[in-house]
């Protein structure tokens, strides 16, 4: 299935970028720790630290920090993986399927081969509208689109 498959929800917010870059380099991004911290926090943040399991169940814990110092830690699970194609994730559970404090999100990133190119969909799916409207207040666009252009710098190096 790809991102153009799924319906769209009134709750999601939607980054898609067509990247000269093949999809298993840009997932390689997305699920190795090492290339993780290199691209996921929009600078001047910076990612201090990434404990992932790649596989259904298995936990993702990412922690960006500030440029003052601020720690924000984001932990969840995987719920679908399906190499060089898919990921599917949420902070609805965290590690051992406990479920979280404040379920915020469902993500939802899919790596679609478009002939020599690659479409990048990052779907963000939020539990109700004023998640939503908070995330989006929060820069989704900016933040996540500066991430995506770090995402393909990396992904283009390797």
């Amino acid at each position: 299935m790809t991102a153009q498959d799924l319906p769209e929800h009134a709750n999601d917010l939607v980054l898609t970028r067509l990247f000269d870059i093949p999809a298993d380099r840009l997932y390689r991004c997305w699920t190795e720790p090492a290339l993780i911290q290199q691209w996921f926090a929009p600078s001047p943040w910076s990612v201090a630290r990434v404990d992932n399991d790649v596989r259904p169940g298995g936990h993702s814990l990412i922690v960006m920090r500030s440029p003052e110092g601020q720690e924000m830690p984001g932990s969840g699970v995987y719920l679908e993986v399906i190499p060089n194609r898919r990921l599917v994730f949420t902070d609805a559970f965290t590690q051992g399927w406990v479920p979280a404090d404040k379920p915020f999100m469902t993500g939802i990133v899919t790596f679609d081969p478009e002939g020599s190119q690659t479409r990048y969909t990052a779907r963000v799916r939020h539990w109700n509208a004023a998640d939503r409207a908070q995330h989006e207040a929060m820069g989704f666009h900016g933040g996540w689109g500066q991430c995506a252009d770090q995402l393909a710098e990396l992904a283009a190096r390797l």
